[in-house]
């Protein structure tokens, strides 16, 4: 089975990759695919410029053999939609499970998502929980009738979805950058390369 995250990555920090192994590691995912986003269609423009995320996000995976980067919003341009991404990879992996890998607040507004009944005809969705986050009205209805045991992931291409319990690490992009705006200390929230990129080209 083959993981994807997908986001902004404004910038990709240490509870993005810990989210990313823990739930490689207990689905026994083959690969984990980092998908930037090239232009969120559902908020404003990220604050690093598309060539800085990305180059970020190689910087970030770089040393483990399970994550890489897939580039594909990069190359089609334009609003990122998911839909769109897990088509492409559906058409380029056929049949293989392909996870989408979220956090709850995310699956939270899943049903306002484009088409995603579409989504969940493409891939499984896999929800990492920390404690005290819990599914809420469709989204709860939506976990309801998908659940799934994890060795059924393997059983189908897509369209079930699990919950996985997840370490609880309170980093975010929008702190990092307002600690870096304001000439503080981001070591130890990011990887120490992409630390290094941020302070190199003045980002944030």
């Amino acid at each position: 089975m083959i993981g994807i995250l997908g986001g902004t990555f404004d910038p990709i920090h240490l509870g993005h990759l810990r989210l990313a192994e823990e739930v490689r590691e207990a689905l026994n995912l083959e690969q984990v695919r980092f998908v930037p986003a090239f232009q969120p269609p559902h908020r404003r423009m990220p604050i690093a410029s598309a060539h800085h995320r990305l180059a970020m996000v190689r910087q970030a995976v770089q040393d483990n053999p399970h994550f890489m980067v897939d580039t594909r919003e990069f190359a089609r341009g334009g609003a990122s939609w998911m839909v769109d991404t897990c088509a492409s990879l559906r058409d380029e992996l056929g049949g293989e499970p392909i996870v989408l890998i979220m956090g709850m607040d995310a699956f939270n507004g899943f049903t306002r998502w484009r088409a995603w009944q579409q989504i969940l005809g493409l891939v499984h969705l896999a929800i990492a929980t920390r404690p005290g986050a819990r599914a809420e009205d469709e989204a709860a209805e939506l976990l309801a009738a998908r659940s799934c045991p994890t060795r059924l992931l393997e059983c189908a291409p897509a369209g079930r979805i699990i919950e996985i319990p997840i370490t609880a690490l309170d980093i975010s992009a929008t702190h990092i950058r307002e600690l870096s705006a304001s000439g503080r200390s981001t070591r130890y929230l990011l990887p120490k390369a992409v630390q290094e990129y941020l302070t190199e080209h003045s980002l944030y």
